[in-house]
């Protein structure tokens, strides 16, 4: 095997789609045959069929890495068997269902960590997801479909991405594929239309893959022309080129032991991407020492502070008798443009101190834009 296949990182593509049916596996498959078809080695290391005659057509001739069985609570099932998938160590593999959680007593947790794995060996993979997986957009996806998507995929992962390409179909293309029984059973069709197939949530969902795909493109392009010189440049007063003076966005979230935070948190690290700004998290306490804190309380801040650090936020906890001064100083002393605040509740008592500290957070911060963010959930209930 040559020495360049074992050194270079693999290459990432991802197939998005906004729901079941909308043919990302088919694509998949389709790039694997045009792949095996130029002469080169490519092999499927997972692919649901989902008994769709169209999608296992599209697989014949492929080479197929036989699946790993995991015996969990007396029952057996099938995962993607990634040291067999390194020991072939083909030049491409096609992993389907990126999100997908595995069973219990597996080596790694997600299948996009097995995915991570084998980029890092130097294989190519192609996989597939939908919108609803990924993890800043968790709560609107909850607000759209009433469901809580519990397999989520960081957004930093999905920037590893050297590609991003739509499986597309309009709602009524889709609604159409159900009802000829090409998605599901037709039983399981029904349920699926009268639930998360309604044609006004599956246009929202387009609509998200949609802008999802045109953001990663942009993202891409803007990245690959940094150092042109028309991409920094602009038409001053004499007519000629011009630098355009930047502004570096810094976001700082607080963080607190609401249930709201983990939604403040999403909201604020898909800014920070939209904006490639530096991101931040910040728990201001009272008193030294996180242990000090009521154990509901403590529990809750040390999950809100772990799962920024999943999504690649940088956490902070200081120590403040006045919290609001803290946090703005804080925000003075590292350049943070921006500050996002959950919204407290209105009219219970106990939660006064904390409607008192956005008011103070936003007097003293009149310098740093604050954003105060509401509770989706409320607005679903």
């Amino acid at each position: 095997m040559p020495d360049e296949a074992q050194t270079r990182e693999g290459r990432l593509k991802i197939i998005l789609g906004y729901a079941a049916g909308v043919g990302k596996t088919y694509k998949m498959l389709e790039e694997g045959q045009q792949i095996a078809a130029d002469g080169r080695d490519v092999v499927i290391g997972y692919f649901e069929p989902h008994d769709r005659k169209d999608t296992i057509a599209r697989s014949e001739g492929l080479e197929l890495i036989p699946r790993r069985v995991v015996e969990y609570r007396d029952r057996l099932f099938e995962e993607m068997d990634t040291d067999a998938i390194l020991s072939r160590h083909p030049e491409t593999v096609l992993v389907d269902e990126f999100p997908h959680t595995n069973v219990p007593g597996s080596e790694r947790a997600k299948r996009w960590e097995d995915v991570l794995v084998l980029l890092d060996a130097g294989i190519d993979v192609i996989t597939t997801m939908n919108i609803q997986h990924l993890e800043s957009l968790n709560d609107q996806m909850r607000e759209i479909t009433g469901i809580q998507v519990r397999e989520t995929i960081p957004d930093w992962v999905t920037k590893r991405a050297d590609e991003i390409v739509l499986a597309d179909l309009t709602p009524g293309a889709l609604l159409n594929r159900l009802d000829r029984g090409v998605v599901y059973a037709p039983d399981k069709a029904q349920r699926a239309k009268e639930h998360f197939f309604k044609e006004s949530t599956l246009a929202a969902l387009r609509e998200m893959a949609l802008r999802q795909t045109a953001h990663e493109i942009d993202v891409r392009y803007s990245e690959d022309n940094v150092g042109h010189p028309l991409a920094a440049t602009g038409a001053g007063v004499s007519g000629q080129a011009q630098p355009i003076p930047t502004v570096h966005e810094r976001i700082l979230i607080h963080i607190t032991d609401e249930p709201t935070t983990a939604g403040l948190i999403r909201r604020g690290r898909r800014v920070a991407d939209y904006l490639k700004a530096d991101c931040f998290a910040l728990c201001v306490l009272p008193q030294p020492g996180i242990d000090s804190l009521p154990t509901e309380s403590r529990q809750a801040i040390e999950q809100h502070l772990d799962f920024a650090r999943r999504l690649h936020i940088e956490t902070r906890v200081l120590e403040g008798a006045k919290a609001a001064e803290t946090l703005v100083d804080f925000a003075h002393t590292n350049g943070v443009t921006q500050i996002y605040l959950a919204k407290p509740p209105r009219s219970v008592i106990p939660f006064l101190f904390r409607r008192q500290l956005v008011m103070k957070i936003v007097r003293l911060a009149t310098d740093i834009q604050v954003t105060v963010v509401a509770d989706r959930r409320k607005r679903m209930r």
